[in-house]
């Protein structure tokens, strides 16, 4: 006669939701700490030989434009509108690599879904 109701395999299951939820639980609190580490991680980029040196954090906030003497010419507005604008991206972008590589410590390099 066959059993009815319950979890197949009698009490283990109970058990193991319990280690699951408990594996989720400390997979959170490490996903939102590794996620405060990365809001306040400073990223730098330049652009021109450096004439240009953006700073951002990593909520993508930019904190800091430095500009050599030398990259500020009232006749050539547009390059030094240029040369922060690659610096800029190219700060942001070491933001998204660094969040890229810190997410995927916990998807187990799936791009998404849970490492168990």
């Amino acid at each position: 006669m066959a059993k009815r109701g319950g979890f197949p395999g009698g009490m283990g299951m109970p058990g193991n939701m319990n280690n699951l939820m408990k594996q989720a639980q400390k997979m959170q609190k490490q996903m939102e700490e590794s996620q405060k580490e990365l809001e306040e991680k400073e990223f730098t980029a330049s652009a021109g030989g450096g004439a240009v040196e953006v700073k951002v954090n990593g909520r993508r906030e930019v904190l800091q434009v430095k500009l050599a003497e030398e990259a500020v010419d009232p006749d050539d507005v547009e390059m030094l509108e240029d040369l922060i604008m690659v610096a800029v991206n190219d700060a942001l972008r070491q933001v998204d690599e660094s969040t890229a590589a810190a997410m995927s410590r916990f998807t187990g390099g799936l791009g998404g879904g849970l490492p168990f």
